[in-house]
């Protein structure tokens, strides 16, 4: 099964662009999203790559799902621990706080 992360694009240069996930800043690579990304679109992340952009529609409910995963995760959650490594496996980007 493929993780994808939501996070929001704060900037866009070329093929890469930053991205928040849960206030965590990252690079993304932009070559195989499904269709163009902007500044406050919201994409999901897997190893990287921007793989979705995620329809407007449908952030609200994705990131109240990721949320509650974070948030009620016990020790040894195999979901959160997906998550948390997604989005370990970015490059951070180069204006992230440390």
């Amino acid at each position: 099964m493929c993780l994808g992360v939501p996070g929001k694009v704060l900037e866009v240069n070329g093929l890469e662009a930053t991205v928040d996930f849960f206030g965590v800043k990252r690079m993304l690579r932009l070559d195989i999203v499904d269709e163009p990304v902007s500044v406050g679109d919201y994409v999901l992340n897997h190893v990287g790559f921007a793989i979705r952009r995620i329809p407007p529609s449908e952030v609200q409910e994705t990131l109240a799902l990721f949320e509650i995963v974070l948030r009620d995760a016990g020790a040894g959650d195999l979901l959160a621990a997906d998550v948390r490594g997604e989005i370990a496996a970015t490059r951070e980007a180069p204006d992230a706080e440390p």
